[in-house]
């Protein structure tokens, strides 16, 4: 029999990827506001994830095995200026999916934000570090996590960041673009991170997954818990954004600027690396460097 994974925000970024990853061996279901049936999932559910009682709803009907809740509110701005909706989005909704998850006996794996630290470390950031947002979507997500812990006992909180694929607007997509009609580039050069290919995060999550329906007793196990997960390797934007305009070929100029200069409202970590060890520990699984990842999707951009 297969297992039943349920995924919210099925239609959004890591939310496909995942979809055309789990479908090869699980039945996969997906709940979002945006229409899925062009994806791969073997059932679609249309609905808001703020309505409590369509979660409820989908969850009685479905009995998933395994949720995946990857619906949130990633506008790091928009999250800034409107306060209330991030909140809602980010933190609320996760403890009602939470909720419902406990109802029905099912594994929740919640996805996370490196934005949860302040980006003070000069090492890259371990579970155990203490989390200090800087922004409402930081915050917003933190309290996600504490709503998940607050109401399961059966959950992975993955965090991750950086993310981008061909599903969505994405940083790589945005300077190969303005590589064709500006003719300098200005790039932050003061915030480090490590880019993560949502193909690459859903195989991860995939073994992840794996590993989880091998053990037959989650419940509260010691393995439940926060991991931190993300292609290897770490690059400042502006370095970021010179690779990807090397690998494309593109003679565009890039100059390097501080965060200060683009005055953003919502401030981020200068330093957001996550340490992997603990899930490659638990997984066996390491994801690979991301300039092998970013090489490999600049590539199948060039031949669509």
């Amino acid at each position: 029999m297969k297992r039943r994974i349920l995924i919210t925000g099925s239609s959004g970024m890591l939310g496909v990827d995942l979809s055309r990853e789990l479908k090869k061996d699980s039945e996969v279901i997906g709940m979002d506001l945006v229409d899925s049936s062009q994806l791969t999932v073997d059932r679609f559910f249309k609905g808001d994830v703020t309505d409590e009682k369509s979660v409820a709803a989908v969850f009685k009907e479905v009995k998933p095995g395994i949720v995946i809740h990857a619906a949130a509110m990633t506008d790091v701005d928009g999250c800034e200026t409107d306060k209330d909706k991030a909140y809602k989005i980010n933190a609320a909704v996760a403890a009602n999916v939470a909720k419902a998850c406990a109802r029905t006996d099912s594994v929740l794996i919640y996805i996370s934000t490196d934005f949860v630290f302040d980006g003070k470390n000069k090492e890259p950031y371990r579970e155990g570090d203490k989390p200090n947002p800087l922004s409402v979507y930081g915050d917003s997500k933190l309290k996600g996590e504490e709503a998940v812990i607050k109401n399961l006992k059966k959950y992975f909180i993955l965090r991750t960041g950086w993310l981008y694929c061909a599903n969505g607007k994405n940083f790589v997509d945005t300077i190969l673009a303005k590589a064709k009609t500006e003719k300098i580039l200005k790039v932050v050069d003061d915030q480090v991170g490590s880019p993560t290919y949502t193909k690459d995060l859903a195989k991860a999550m995939r073994v992840l997954i794996d590993k989880i329906s091998s053990q037959l007793t989650v419940d509260s196990s010691q393995d439940c818990g926060i991991y931190h997960v993300s292609n290897s390797g770490s690059v400042s934007w502006f370095e970021y954004a010179r690779e990807i305009l090397r690998l494309a070929g593109s003679g565009a100029k890039i100059i390097p600027i501080s965060s200060g200069e683009l005055n953003r409202p919502a401030r981020r970590p200068a330093m957001s690396v996550l340490d992997n060890s603990k899930f490659i520990k638990f997984t066996g699984y390491e994801i690979r460097n991301w300039k092998d990842a970013l090489k490999e999707y600049i590539f199948e951009r060039k031949g669509k």
